[in-house]
């Protein structure tokens, strides 16, 4: 019996590229392109992630400049009860109507400046040598030289009121009647020149700079992204160069 010969039906027929072609032998990796843009923002699911808030960045550095401050006022209320301790007084004598000075060629005003000047340099090396090495391991920050330098001069002007506060008294005029004709009594202490109120946050300044610039944290700088790794080259090599 003859089976009748039929062109097949063109609606059977496959197309060319459906014939799956046959599995190529997988090669080295390509090679990173020394050329190339560094890689982008990360994504999720395709989805650039959502930024830091501000806010929440900014805090651990306002916690640090916070607790800087808090711990310059505090030594800011030693530094003026030392002053008021060892600041030379200036001796007076009642003559008459007339308040006179106990030694009129003493140097006890400018002792007083001195001894201020004194005491806020060692309150700044403290200070600054404290706050370097308490946020050494986190790099420092603007945040803790920002902080010595307000908390310094902050803690200078209270410790000269406090000093002011804790010496004699200000009011000659009580003093004199009150020790009466030929009396001697001391006067307050006081700041002749007003720039002592920052020998405290100059010395903490210079002193952060120079640590941070001597035994500070160092971070290796990452190589330029046009230049390649190692990584890269190896993968990029013939497999029997890097077999041999």
């Amino acid at each position: 019996m003859t089976v009748p010969n039929t062109p097949p039906d063109p609606a059977d027929a496959v197309p060319a590229d459906a014939v799956p072609a046959p599995h190529a032998e997988a090669g080295p990796p390509a090679a990173r392109d020394p050329y190339a843009l560094p890689p982008g923002p990360d994504l999720v699911d395709g989805k650039e992630q959502p930024a830091e808030p501000m806010a929440q960045r900014l805090l651990p550095e306002l916690r640090v400049g916070a607790a800087t401050v808090l711990a310059c006022l505090v030594l800011g209320v030693v530094m003026g009860g030392l002053w008021a301790w060892l600041a030379p007084r200036v001796p007076l004598v009642v003559d008459g109507n007339k308040i006179l000075y106990g030694d009129p060629e003493g140097e006890q005003r400018a002792g007083a400046d001195s001894v201020f000047v004194l005491l806020g340099l060692g309150m700044g090396v403290l200070t600054a040598l404290g706050a370097f090495l308490v946020t050494r391991k986190r790099g420092g920050g603007i945040a803790v030289a920002v902080g010595l330098a307000a908390g310094g001069l902050l803690a200078s002007v209270g410790a000269w009121g406090l000093g002011r506060w804790l010496g004699p008294g200000s009011d000659l005029v009580a003093e004199a009647r009150r020790v009466g004709d030929g009396g001697h009594f001391q006067a307050d202490i006081d700041l002749g020149a007003y720039g002592a109120v920052l020998a405290w946050p100059m010395a903490a300044m210079v002193l952060l700079l120079a640590l941070s610039a001597a035994f500070g944290k160092r971070e290796e700088d990452p190589p330029p992204y046009w230049v390649p790794g190692p990584a890269a080259v190896d993968a990029g090599a013939p497999a029997d160069r890097r077999e041999g």
